[in-house]
């Protein structure tokens, strides 16, 4: 077969330009991600030849081989373990298959200083590529378990890489040699190796030599870390497991190391990243802790493991008493996995609830990255609800920083029977929401949430500590029972600035006349201080933010009807009502005014971050509206002032 010459994945082109030159002040990284790399290949092997004993029968023990070659400046990396054929060296060495790899690049280019763009780097570990940090010229060579022929792959990573088959392959597994880069001759030498492997890599579970030959030095403890005593592992030896594991970069914001006894006996080593996995929303929603019976591992794909609002963790998980050769199916309905989840689940967050106690601060830290995935647990985990939603932190109307819901509760006014929330697509945006106007008026706090998961865990939660969670956009205020705290003289409207009964009850009579079809409902509220009007859904109804996003997603072919929410106390609202309950010859029902009413219902669709009905229409109307303004006199500042001397101009205009 010829040699192929392929194009490096563009993501790929891009961050071998950034890892050459971010990576090289701590350079030595490439020689744990290729021990790292090795020792995966082994374990999947070792996995394997369960079920075909055949894969290992001529060399069962498994090894990775470092070989330094001062005379040609070269370094080769060996392991004897699952190999490659000519689609995995593409695949594995050319692409980078994943989503949100494009975000990271973006982020990579925008970033200025150095620690931030390695941290950025380890968000999707750089794995084989940080090679090119010290070499020049790569080559490959491997054959897969099971298959006769090998292969070679061959690049300086400057754009291109070759592929062919060759018979100068190992028996099995995978040779990288490094083609080493003027000046970088200190990783032929065997102390800056063993200097290199003994603080990176020496809680590899795969014996690690120095050399090929007989006199090979084993370099490594080789004993699975998470197996050994907590008080004999150092921090630093820790931070180097979890990098090995989740193949990223950054220092680990917790971790957690146990053993469960009893009916089922398994062993955890957990982390929490400190920065977010660049796969973090995947629609796959994979975790990324592996799976291990008695120190083999076995998948690094149990869905069953641990829930996916819990995917952010990497580690391993170490069972006794799983049958080693467990298959996937299996795992699916194993009681034991069960078991594991529900303990493992159990202690994480109790690990957290710890940490939002002891160390608020960077408990917050941790929320602001994390949280919008644990906050799915709400939605699909019920019996870890209590824990959940005392972890859970947001932001709030009235206060800045992050709160929980105890701090809500212990904050509520007198009279008030509801915790108050507000969904939107961003905490900027709710913040000038005229829904908020009542509420702030009153003082009343309410929680604003801008992740997407917050449309449909609040209504499955329903309630905490007795407190319905009642969105603002959804049925009536209920501000009447609430007390301000304020004198009644300051809270009560003045006789020239209130609206009488009548005339807003003649006013919204008309409303629902003229946009009969188009809203279900028409009243007067206490809503709002200081906007005209505004759409809220009817109770029992669907929240409106939760609806519009299933019409982007395609879940929901048509718009609910909204109840349209007037403001007794806004001049617009009030003149309205004079002009349209003291006309004697059908005032009410003169084009104007009708006009006005649908750039009412207009004018509340754009707020809520719709567009109008019929944009053509609602361009003309404000046309129209501010051509009679320039007639009668100078417009007011903008078209919002135009459109809030409606009545003045209709009366005009008539």
């Amino acid at each position: 077969m010829s040699t192929e010459t392929l194009n490096f994945q563009a993501e790929v082109s891009r961050l071998l330009d950034i890892v050459a030159n971010s990576l090289y002040s701590n350079k030595e990284v490439f020689l744990r991600e290729l021990v790292s790399n090795g020792s995966d290949a082994c374990d999947r092997l070792r996995y394997a030849a369960i079920t075909q004993p055949e894969l290992v029968a001529d060399d069962p023990n498994y090894r990775i081989s470092l070989v330094p070659d001062a005379e040609n400046r070269q370094l080769t990396i060996a392991d004897n373990g699952i190999g490659m054929n000519r689609d995995d060296l593409v695949e594995n060495l050319g692409t980078i298959a994943r989503s949100g790899t494009l975000d990271v690049m973006n982020q990579l280019q925008q970033a200025q200083d150095e620690n931030e763009k390695v941290n950025l780097i380890g968000q999707f570990g750089v794995g084989f590529y940080a090679a090119f940090v010290v070499a020049d010229w790569i080559e490959v060579r491997s054959r897969k378990a099971g298959e006769s022929q090998g292969w070679r792959w061959a690049s300086d990573g400057r754009g291109t890489f070759t592929v062919e088959e060759t018979d100068d392959a190992p028996a099995r597994g995978t040779r990288v040699t490094l083609h080493l880069k003027e000046g970088e001759d200190e990783f032929t030498e065997s102390e800056r190796i063993k200097h290199v492997v003994k603080r990176h890599s020496d809680h590899i579970a795969i014996p690690i030599f120095l050399g090929e030959d007989e006199g090979a030095e084993q370099i490594n403890t080789a004993s699975a870390l998470w197996t050994r005593p907590k008080s004999e592992i150092t921090d630093e030896q820790y931070t180097e497991f979890y990098r090995h594991v989740s193949h990223q970069m950054d220092e680990p914001w917790m971790r957690l190391h146990f053993k469960a006894e009893g009916k089922v006996e398994f062993t955890c080593l957990l982390f929490i990243p400190s920065t977010k996995p660049f796969d973090l929303f995947d629609p796959q929603r994979k975790h990324g802790v592996n799976l291990y019976v008695r120190r083999v591992f076995v998948t690094d794909d149990c869905a069953e493991l641990l829930p996916a609002y819990l995917r952010f963790l990497r580690g391993v998980v170490d069972s006794e008493d799983l049958p080693l050769n467990i298959s996937r199916e299996m795992l699916q309905h194993n009681p034991m996995v069960q078991k594991i989840h529900q303990t493992t689940v159990n202690r994480v967050l109790n690990e957290l609830k710890k940490k939002a106690n002891k160390e608020p601060e960077s408990y917050q830290t941790f929320w602001e990255t994390f949280g919008p995935v644990l906050k799915e647990g709400l939605y699909e985990d019920p019996q870890q609800k209590d824990s959940l939603l005392e972890l859970a932190r947001f932001r709030s109307s009235e206060r800045d920083g992050w709160i929980s819901l105890d701090d809500y509760v212990q904050n509520m006014k007198e009279g008030q029977q509801a915790i108050y929330v507000l969904t939107g697509d961003s905490i900027e945006a709710l913040r000038k929401s005229p829904q908020l106007e009542g509420f702030k008026a009153k003082g009343v706090e309410v929680l604003l949430l801008a992740d997407p998961i917050d449309d449909f865990w609040v209504p499955s939660i329903g309630e905490y500590q007795g407190y319905t969670l009642k969105p603002v956009t959804q049925g009536a205020a209920e501000l009447d029972s609430i007390k301000s705290g304020e004198d009644d003289e300051q809270q009560e409207r003045s006789d020239e600035e209130k609206t009488s009964d009548a005339a807003i009850g003649t006013l919204v009579a008309y409303l629902k006349t003229a946009l009969e079809g188009q809203i279900k409902d028409v009243r007067s509220t206490e809503r709002l201080t200081e906007s005209a009007c505004c759409l809220v859904a009817d109770e029992g109804d669907m929240d409106i933010h939760l609806e519009r996003l299933l019409r982007q997603h395609g879940r929901m072919d048509q718009s609910s009807q909204r109840i349209l929410e007037v403001n007794p106390k806004h001049p617009l609202i009030a003149r309205l009502s004079e002009r349209v309950s003291g006309s004697d010859n059908g005032g009410g029902a003169s084009p104007e005014i009708k006009e006005a009413a649908h750039l009412l219902l207009d004018q509340a669709r754009i707020v809520e971050g719709e567009t109008p009905e019929d944009p053509a229409a609602f361009a003309r109307r404000m046309s129209d509206l501010v051509a009679k303004g320039l007639q009668t006199g100078p417009v007011q500042g903008t078209a919002t002032a135009a459109t809030a001397s409606t009545g003045d101009e209709a009366e005009a205009a008539s």
